[in-house]
């Protein structure tokens, strides 16, 4: 697979991930105020496959593209991280896809 499709796959993940992240801001409250627990639900296994899938990714690329120790160890912290994902892709990833 070249490098091109892979990091952007890549990229789209992270946007989705972190956006499944950013979602529980709305399920947990209403899983826990207004017992509605099946919002929470659908959400938080679509976090856990874009999570999973994020990290698979995230380490094809460290290994694929030799990123350096820090780099590598910061892009998972940013899934962890709330806007984390969205931080990388704003200062790191755009100027990675743009210099290829």
């Amino acid at each position: 697979m070249n490098f091109k499709s892979l990091f952007g796959t890549f990229r789209i993940n992270a946007l989705l991930e972190g956006i499944s992240y950013l979602l529980f801001a709305v399920t947990m409250p209403l899983k826990y105020m207004y017992d509605m627990p099946g919002p929470n639900f659908v959400i938080g296994m679509a976090h856990g496959l874009l999570f999973m899938s994020y990290c698979f990714l995230g380490l094809y690329l460290a290994i694929d593209l030799k990123w350096k120790f820090g780099f590598s160890a910061m892009v998972f912290l940013a899934s962890l991280i709330p806007f984390g994902t969205f931080f990388m892709e704003a200062r790191h990833f755009r100027k990675m896809r743009a210099t290829g």
